[in-house]
């Protein structure tokens, strides 16, 4: 394990640590509701300790507020019972060409300093016989999106997950980022953006992905 001093040289860099979200084995012993009171009171200690008055009728709820968001909304794609149920049907139009979703929107929290990541996801895929509802490609980047998130790890999660319901290799997801801890800390450089790429399969030949980012007018 780190120490205090080695975590701190590492600064503002970007990294992460696994494919997947790292999760204590017993993540999932506590209900929502208990939660959701415990990070209240956490959240009500770091408000105090920055010298708020919570007896301030616009302060004094933010705590409950704060923890119902966290485990409902931000992060509640921590939750498996909310993965997408993504029901795939055979492709009996026998559509072989690939088939791209554009402009998917991108909400997630960074891991690092817990501000928000915002942007769009951009995904494709080539039938081996299964395709998928259009809005289940929205929901899949939603429930991954929707957890403490590094950018490279919610790309890889969206197309392992597409893979694994279409029995195919051949997926491909791009997502470009604007991260709010570059934005309106640190550097606060409010210009800049993170394009992350997975291609899987087929994808991964020049033509294919050529062919797709033509789609998306973006070269990588």
């Amino acid at each position: 394990m780190k120490n205090n001093t080695e975590i701190e040289e590492m600064g503002d860099d970007h990294f992460g640590t696994a494919g997947d979200t790292p999760l204590r084995k017993d993540a999932f012993l506590l209900s929502d509701d208990q939660k959701i009171d415990i990070i209240q009171e956490k959240f009500a200690e770091i408000m105090e300790t920055l010298g708020l008055d919570l007896t301030d009728d616009s302060l004094k709820a933010t705590p409950k507020r704060v923890a119902k968001m966290y485990v409902k909304e931000l992060f509640g794609g921590l939750n498996p019972d909310k993965s997408p149920k993504n029901s795939t049907f055979e492709n009996k139009y026998a559509y072989t060409e690939m088939l791209v979703e554009k402009d998917i929107t991108v909400y997630s929290t960074c891991e690092h300093h817990f501000l928000p990541i915002v942007g769009k996801a951009h995904i494709a895929y080539i039938s081996s016989g299964r395709v998928i509802g259009l809005s289940k490609m929205n929901r899949i980047v939603d429930y991954y999106s929707k957890r403490p998130q590094v950018q490279e790890r919610l790309t890889m999660q969206v197309v392992n997950h597409l893979k694994d319901y279409l029995q195919t290799e051949d997926v491909a997801c791009v997502i470009d980022a604007k991260h709010l801890c570059v934005n309106s800390r640190g550097i606060q450089d409010i210009q800049s953006s993170t394009v992350t790429a997975e291609f899987g399969g087929k994808f991964a030949e020049p033509e294919v992905k050529k062919e797709f980012l033509s789609y998306l007018r973006m070269k990588l």
